[in-house]
């Protein structure tokens, strides 16, 4: 299981992004603070893989956690995230060694996606030995940078994904096809081609709804 670690100052936020880190396959939450401090207190105690780091903390920016988490020799990855948009602090964040930077407000698709490909990107680098070549090396970090819409069925985009994704998550009454192509704007037989795929990916679950007359409608509720 690889181990995280969530930075985040307000309580609601950082309870989302523990719930989402637990849904995710091969994670799990090492713990939740929300100062810098305690962020860096936490890492001397207790193993810590990945650190997702929040940059407007109450008592120092994230940028600075990162710098002390590295000046203090600690062998954890950080993902940003943040609203910061600043292009200097995402250069600075790059500089720093950031592996992925997620701005808010995202999706759980969004997170997961980075999560996933970091999790890759660590099953490719254990060990200690040696690339084969300059492929290899590049492949790695694509791993991380690339986002992996080839692994989509053919005709499904990564976009549609996240904009279905992303109405099913805030649906905690369910969703039929119908509500979810008025609310992104696709066809109906798109939207539920695509909620057909989340659930058949363990992301969703498929229930009968019973009305008062004719058939059950189908809706999906986010998991």
């Amino acid at each position: 299981m690889i181990r995280v670690l969530v930075v985040e100052d307000d309580p609601v936020a950082a309870e989302a992004h523990r719930t989402y880190v637990e849904r995710v396959a091969g994670f799990t939450v090492a713990g939740v603070v929300h100062s810098g401090a305690d962020a860096l207190r936490f890492c001397e105690r207790t193993q810590v893989d990945v650190v997702l780091l929040d940059f407007y903390l109450p008592d120092t920016h994230g940028l600075t956690v990162c710098r002390a988490l590295r000046a203090g020799g600690r062998d954890v990855d950080v993902i940003a995230v943040t609203s910061a948009r600043d292009l200097a602090v995402i250069r600075t964040a790059v500089a720093v060694g950031i592996v992925q930077y997620l701005l808010k407000p995202f999706t759980f698709a969004s997170l997961r996606d980075k999560l996933v490909r970091y999790a890759r990107f660590r099953e490719q680098a254990v060990g200690s030995g040696e690339v084969s070549g300059q492929a290899d090396v590049d492949g790695m970090l694509a791993t991380l940078r690339t986002p992996d819409h080839h692994a989509l069925p053919k005709g499904m985009s990564g976009e549609t994904l996240q904009a279905v994704t992303g109405v099913l998550e805030s649906a905690a009454e369910g969703l039929s096809a119908a509500a979810a192509a008025d609310l992104t704007g696709v066809s109906r037989v798109t939207a539920r081609r695509y909620l057909e795929y989340l659930a058949e990916n363990g992301l969703a679950d498929r229930r009968p709804h019973y009305g008062q007359v004719g058939r059950p409608e189908v809706r999906f509720y986010p998991r």
